[in-house]
């Protein structure tokens, strides 16, 4: 079973996956977005690739708990993934990991430019750890 983990934005979609017993996340690629069609295809490879059985895709919410238009995005975005993909999709809180993927990347003196680079992945592999912790502790 390996996962793949969404970070989906408006200009880019971080892609993290998992190791073949579901265990670590790990940060895989940033998607630049250009043409839906384009941005499915390309996470259509990368899954088929690597053997992916599940997809976890980022939800952000409010603070309160309620989902915004952003959150809305996201769910039509992972409703496009399950059935242009065939695998299942599932939402995950997303709320402040990519705070705390810059947060790590500041603590570790990353330069700005090469933050902007992996921002995106880190927070999917951080969204996809916390879903796994969850399910593996469920």
């Amino acid at each position: 079973m390996r996962w793949m983990g969404l970070d989906y934005g408006d200009r880019r979609i971080g892609v993290a996956l998992s190791d073949e017993l579901g265990w670590t996340a790990q940060g895989h690629s940033v998607l630049e977005r250009r043409k839906p069609e384009d941005d499915m295809e390309k996470l259509r490879i990368i899954a088929v690739e690597n053997g992916v059985t599940d997809i976890v895709v980022g939800l952000p919410k409010n603070m309160n708990g309620s989902i915004g238009p952003r959150g809305e995005l996201c769910q039509a975005f992972a409703e496009e993934l399950r059935a242009k993909l065939g695998l299942p999709v599932y939402l995950w809180d997303e709320r402040l990991t990519t705070v705390a993927a810059e947060r790590t990347l500041l603590s570790a003196d990353v330069s700005r430019k090469k933050r902007k680079q992996v921002i995106d992945k880190m927070a999917a592999a951080l969204i996809l750890q916390g879903y796994m912790d969850a399910k593996s502790k469920g």
